[in-house]
């Protein structure tokens, strides 16, 4: 017997059920590479866009390349850091704040240990450095030229849309800061 698709139809597509963070983390811990697989899909993208955006502002022009695979480095160093840790995330933040600030310290390591890393003093030196009265420059070049912090609280604030309390807690800083 098939089914009455008229007015009277019981048929009801069913809606989408878009399953939690927290629900999903805990399947994971609970052995399920689906939930995993889900979580990966769901915040890999943002915080992939994060720490190359971080990567990218601290890479001169014959460097690009090395951004894209030092993101994809940072990415999967995220990932298996998170995983690590996932028990003891007491849920204060949401899950992709978590990750991406996990992402952010990966990326500062990356920049550090690359020698990429610019210390404060730079700061001065693009003061010096200021493109004469009338001419701009880019978002890229503006971000290449502050320090990596600086850059990352930027990043994560114009580009990613976190909150300045997000990017204290992110970032272990003073929200004012």
């Amino acid at each position: 017997m098939q089914p009455s698709t008229g007015l009277l139809s019981l048929n009801v597509m069913r809606p989408r059920i878009d399953v939690s963070d927290r629900a999903l983390a805990q399947e994971f811990l609970d052995g399920s590479e689906a939930a995993f697989r889900q979580l990966y899909q769901r915040h890999t993208p943002r915080m992939r866009g994060v720490v190359l955006r971080l990567l990218r502002g601290a890479c001169d022009a014959g460097n690009a390349g090395n951004a894209a695979d030092d993101a994809d480095d940072v990415v999967q160093e995220t990932w298996l850091r998170a995983s690590a840790a996932l028990e003891r995330f007491r849920w204060e933040s949401t899950l992709s704040t978590w990750l991406c600030g996990i992402g952010v310290h990966a990326a500062l390591e990356v920049l550090r240990r690359n020698r990429r890393w610019v210390d404060d003093e730079a700061l001065d030196q693009v003061a010096a450095t200021d493109p004469p009265p009338g001419e701009g420059i880019d978002m890229s070049t503006a971000l290449a030229a502050l320090p990596s912090r600086q850059r990352a609280v930027m990043v994560l604030h114009d580009v990613a849309g976190y909150t300045h309390d997000e990017i204290a807690v992110l970032l272990g800083i003073v929200p004012g800061t």
